[in-house]
């Protein structure tokens, strides 16, 4: 009896402590520093939360929805330990929960105090590209055109040279594919990529909107018609996130197993080239004086301070 009771305090002690990693790995995506890959690394679970992802196949999830048969039960119970479901669970309810506690705070302060949060996103942009470029080499021409080709891209999709094709619903699928599989990568952030592509503010208020909506409809003040719209659009975001994870993660993985050096630069990179994209958010609400630029100067220099600073408690942050 003292045995079981003391297995089942361990088991919970341990859904808590994973569920503490995904509220770490949410607040790094939520905000365009460091991203939570990087705290996977740090934290010493990346390898676990890589195994898992990579676990997670349409195949593995036939076998498990095949488990109603007796016959088929073992098979099930087997798919569902490869998938690693009692780690990726907790992990993914930590993740939920610090993104939408973060989205609303910065979905109100950055319709109220634009300068201030796009400031400070361009200090945490630009410092977390050195702290990450600075254990990178550059010792050949192959490096300098990743990090370049890199580099280019980003500055290119932040300027709208380059588009992600279609719009609306298509637009925020290819953006949560693209966002979410970022997550699991070291070194970029998923909030970075929404920022690149001009969605970070729309979805944190769309999804603010959503989590206010059904609070309104849990305390009988709300109606089914406030949270579809809002709903839509998170379920689509969603929905594209876990194709993402289910295939552009995966290529990105394979990159790092093939060519490791080339695709960091490449990620670096493209974190350096989008320094400037948070300042496109501050220009449509204010035009560029002298004043608004020192102020944004300002802000920047205290998100790099604080992500320095966080850097050097941490003890480095690194892409490898």
């Amino acid at each position: 009896m003292r045995e079981t009771l003391h297995k089942q305090v361990m088991a919970k002690r341990e859904t808590l402590r994973i569920y503490g990693y995904g509220l770490c790995m949410g607040s790094a995506d939520a905000l365009p520093g460091v991203s939570g890959g990087t705290v996977a690394l740090l934290l010493g679970f990346y390898g676990r939360l890589i195994a898992a992802i990579t676990a997670l196949t349409p195949y593995r999830a036939a076998t498990v929805l095949r488990g109603y048969d007796p016959d088929n039960r073992e098979h099930a119970r087997e798919a569902l330990l490869e998938m690693d479901l009692q780690f990726l669970l907790p992990l993914g309810v930590g993740m939920v929960t610090a993104v939408a506690l973060i989205a609303g705070t910065v979905s109100a302060l950055a319709d109220s105090h634009p300068i201030a949060v796009y400031g400070f996103f361009t200090g945490l942009i630009g410092a977390s590209a050195i702290v990450l470029g600075r254990s990178l080499e550059f010792s050949s021409l192959e490096h300098a055109l990743a990090g370049a080709a890199g580099t280019g891209l980003a500055v290119l999709v932040a300027s709208n040279v380059i588009q992600l094709p279609g719009s609306g619903p298509t637009l925020i699928f290819l953006a949560g594919a693209l966002a979410i599989s970022a997550m699991v990568l070291p070194g970029i952030s998923g909030a970075l990529i929404l920022i690149l592509l001009g969605q970070y503010e729309f979805l944190a208020g769309e999804l603010t909107a959503l989590l206010e909506s059904l609070g309104g409809l849990a305390s009988g003040n709300g109606s089914l018609a406030a949270v579809l719209e809002p709903g839509t659009t998170v379920t689509v975001f969603v929905v594209g996130g876990f194709v993402g994870l289910l295939s552009i993660a995966r290529v990105v993985r394979r990159a790092l197993e093939w060519r490791r050096q080339l695709t960091l630069l490449f990620l670096v990179g493209l974190i350096a080239g989008s320094i400037p994209a948070p300042l496109h958010n501050i220009a449509e609400v204010h035009p560029w004086t002298t004043e608004i630029a020192i102020s944004t100067g300002a802000w920047a220099l205290l998100g790099a301070v604080m992500l320095f600073t966080l850097d050097i408690l941490a003890g480095g942050f690194d892409p490898e």
